[in-house]
């Protein structure tokens, strides 16, 4: 069962300099500057963003996480977990997530997903808005494998920073009008990436990973002791 909580707005917890990020989250659908960010990154993109794909779905476990910088929302990211009504990546990729359920493998998804190109440290909104997703899947619910919808053009940079394994060809998204490759990975990799490189941002230049701007094991239990109050 997903824990039923709603997330109150806290102090900015940024362990690596620069600008303070205030991180929160709460369950619903993406609305208002958080949708706003979405629907102009994707229109960068080329990409078309029907809005009733975003706030047509209520699933009741559904969160949004975002990233503000104080005064504007930077950063946005949605955690749609498995249920009756299934999951976006089902109109696509439905035999390849049937066949993780029928092993009996819990499943999430990231979607929404969008950093303001004007950010500052755009890399570390995106790690920390990811590790705030993955607290929520992982660390609280437990489920055992993130499933993300990827353009083409995007598969090498999820690979290469984050670890995510392509495991389809490309394949035409009606919802936005482009292609899309199914991208998934078991949770377990993440925290193993985070266990070894979180809170150490020194090392970015030379690992090519984005687990280095996680935080470290203090930082994050810090976090989920402030989720588990909310």
């Amino acid at each position: 069962m997903i824990p039923i909580f709603k997330e109150r707005r806290r102090e900015p917890l940024n362990p690596f300099g620069g600008p303070p990020l205030e991180l929160n989250s709460d369950f619903g659908s993406l609305a208002g500057d958080a949708l706003e960010l979405v629907e102009r990154r994707y229109g960068d993109r080329g990409l078309a963003v029907p809005r009733e794909r975003y706030s047509s779905r209520s699933e009741a476990g559904d969160i949004v996480c975002t990233a503000s910088d104080g005064r504007d929302i930077i950063g946005t990211l949605s955690v749609r977990f498995d249920g009756e009504g299934g999951l976006h990546a089902d109109a696509l990729f439905k035999q390849e997530l049937a066949e993780w359920r029928a092993s009996g493998v819990s499943l999430c998804e990231f979607g929404g997903l969008a950093v303001d190109k004007h950010a500052h440290e755009p890399k570390r909104v995106l790690a920390q808005i990811f590790h705030l997703g993955y607290l929520h899947a992982h660390r609280r619910a437990h489920v055992a494998r993130l499933v993300i919808e990827v353009n083409p053009r995007h598969v090498a940079f999820y690979r290469r920073w984050l670890g995510l394994l392509p495991y389809t060809t490309a394949r035409h998204n009606p919802r936005v009008n482009a292609p899309a490759v199914l991208m998934s990975f078991e949770f377990t990799t993440a925290r193993e990436q985070i266990a070894l490189l979180g809170g150490r941002p020194e090392l970015l230049a030379t690992t090519r990973s984005l687990y280095p701007l996680f935080w470290d094991a203090g930082t994050e239990a810090a976090m989920l002791a402030k989720l588990a109050l909310g």
